[in-house]
């Protein structure tokens, strides 16, 4: 069991690469990609980012290069 503690459910939580990006949510590879209007996240800045329409929490997992 993971010791981090995240306020968004797993299922909400997505880890991205840089090969992902540009980010967008939904992602095209998602079941819900239909869900709510696309919206692009600059996830670069900060290393994660909330989706402001549906409350999903992308972490972005590979160091800058």
């Amino acid at each position: 069991m993971s010791e981090q503690q995240s306020n968004t459910p797993a299922e909400r939580r997505y880890e991205i690469q840089r090969s992902d990006l540009p980010l967008s949510c939904p992602m095209p590879s998602m079941s819900g990609w239909d869900a709510h209007p696309r919206v692009f996240l600059d996830i670069e800045q900060k290393g994660e980012i909330l989706c402001p329409y549906c409350g999903a929490l992308y972490v972005l997992t590979d160091e800058k290069k």
